[in-house]
């Protein structure tokens, strides 16, 4: 792989890229290239310069999943998305607990925690930039505040720091485990024991990359998750409640599809059909524990269920009584 590269004008400020092609590297998928060259990109912005044809093959456009060709030339520039401002919002969560040093919040479904690409707004930071402003200097810029997240489609409860001493100490317990952290979750079918514990590493899938899945231990990270049964239903469905020991990337809905038993609604990992129309994956953060990193008194919050899920969980009992009302 043999590469240069030259600043444009200041106007552009791109940098210009000049790869050639290496017999090691050919059969490689383009975009897996460019990852690999340009470590200090992100894959989004790499296949977004793919996608707008700034990176030709040989001076031809080509797809992110084009396989390269031994003394192929890679020549172009690399997209660089305008800055980002974040901007108070009123985006509606609830507070469940406060105090100078954190917060302890319910974040609706369907609401991202942090801009991205294709959500740059509309997120939980804007609208506790909203709620306090004091946050806005708190850890990474674009995610001031935030120790933790949960999928834009999982709703439930999250701890977020008002200072950078809170913010630093959060993150230790997160990364120490020392963090209680309990969900509850509706998946498909009947499991077999009542409750159990899954050990499996999680990594990134090797060829849907926006999907993860249980790998072998080399290729992922450790990740345990614990489980309750709490309730079963005539529709093929139980309620659990699930205790993850360690935070990775989609972690219980990677566990339980793996079981066989994928959380109800989940179009990623679940079904292609589902009996009934859920109106997300039923996922809600329930619960969190933990030592308060500045005080040292127990923070113990919980997070009801949103409407939604408590609207599907009522018409699945009012299914079950209906059932036991006619077999009587």
């Amino acid at each position: 792989m043999t590469s240069s590269s030259d600043k444009s004008s200041p106007a552009d400020a791109r940098v210009i890229f000049d790869f050639h092609v290496s017999n090691e590297h050919a059969g490689v998928r383009f975009d897996h290239f460019l990852v690999q060259a340009v470590a200090d990109v992100s894959r989004s912005c790499l296949v977004q310069s793919i996608r707008m044809g700034l990176l030709l093959v040989d001076g031809h456009k080509k797809k992110s999943s084009y396989r390269l060709k031994s003394g192929e030339r890679i020549l172009g520039s690399i997209y660089e998305a305008p800055p980002q401002v974040l901007v108070p919002q009123p985006v509606p969560f609830d507070i469940l607990f406060e105090d100078e040093f954190l917060l302890v919040v319910s974040k609706p479904p369907g609401i991202v925690v942090h801009p991205a690409v294709g959500n740059p707004d509309g997120t939980l930071v804007n609208g506790l930039l909203y709620h306090c402003m004091e946050i806005a200097s708190i850890g990474d810029e674009m995610r001031p505040g935030i120790v933790h997240r949960l999928d834009k489609d999982t709703s439930g409860i999250m701890v977020v720091a008002k200072s950078s001493l809170c913010h630093r100490l959060l993150v230790d317990i997160f990364k120490e485990r020392e963090v209680e952290k309990e969900y509850l979750a509706l998946v498909h079918g009947y499991l077999r024991d009542r409750q159990g514990r899954l050990v499996a590493p999680i990594g990134r899938h090797p060829v849907q990359r926006q999907k993860m899945t249980v790998c072998e231990e080399h290729y992922g990270r450790y990740a345990a998750s614990n489980w309750q049964g709490l309730e079963e239903y005539t529709e093929g469905c139980s309620l659990l409640r699930i205790g993850i020991e360690t935070g990775r990337t989609h972690q219980i809905r990677v566990h339980m599809a793996s079981l066989g038993h994928p959380v109800a609604g989940d179009t990623l990992y679940g079904r292609a059909r589902n009996t009934r129309n859920y109106p997300r994956q039923m996922l809600h953060a329930h619960r969190l524990r933990f030592a308060h990193p500045i005080t040292g008194t127990t923070v113990d919050q919980i997070a009801p269920l949103w409407s939604d899920f408590q609207l599907i969980l009522d018409q699945l009992r009012d299914i079950e009584h209906e059932t036991l009302v006619e077999g009587a």
